[in-house]
């Protein structure tokens, strides 16, 4: 667990250019605090008997640093939220290690069914401020969303979605692709 907490602490410093030190990190950083949290709280979802108090741990912590993670949510080593603020992370999100997620994120579902209907974000994944990655889709390692997208298909590695809807290019700049109907509209307050 000590050396969990460390490799947070150097992903905040890594990650944000105006961490100082790991004291006044382990102090103020909000996202430190919900993912520490979160991980006690998926420990006790793990066992049937703690479920209902492992929501109320994760509801206030969501009380307390205005992040919500569900304690059934995966989440890798060297996770880092910064900022925070309006951090939405539903039951059966995957994350993989080495992501950074902006404030305003949402990586919610689509489906009220009782089945996989969360994103799976892979590794080294940086996902901006504002943007909602919405249902069972796949965001491949070493990819980016920019703020304000929102994501309703899968995004291969090494990519870049932006938009609303969301439209994919090769970091490269090589592939472009539509990844919704540009005639379809989407709501995204539907998905909320």
């Amino acid at each position: 667990m000590l050396r969990t907490v460390r490799e947070d602490l150097q992903a905040a410093r890594g990650q944000d250019p105006a961490a100082r030190s790991n004291v006044e990190n382990a102090i103020v950083y909000s996202g430190l605090h919900a993912i520490w949290s979160h991980r006690l709280a998926h420990r006790m979802w793990d066992v049937p008997a703690l479920r209902g108090p492992a929501r109320m741990l994760s509801q206030f912590t969501r009380f307390l640093t205005g992040i919500e993670i569900h304690p059934g949510a995966t989440i890798g080593r060297r996770f880092f939220i910064d900022h925070g603020m309006g951090v939405v992370i539903g039951e059966t999100t995957e994350i993989g290690d080495d992501v950074m997620l902006y404030h305003g994120v949402t990586l919610g579902g689509r489906s009220l069914a009782k089945t996989k209907r969360h994103p799976t974000i892979g590794n080294r994944v940086t996902v901006g401020a504002g943007a909602k990655v919405l249902g069972p889709v796949v965001i491949g390692d070493d990819s980016a969303i920019g703020a304000n997208a929102v994501v309703t298909r899968d995004v291969p590695a090494d990519s870049i979605a932006t938009g609303i809807p969301a439209t994919v290019r090769h970091r490269s700049g090589r592939q472009h692709e539509q990844l919704v109907d540009p005639n379809s509209y989407i709501d995204p307050a539907m998905y909320i």
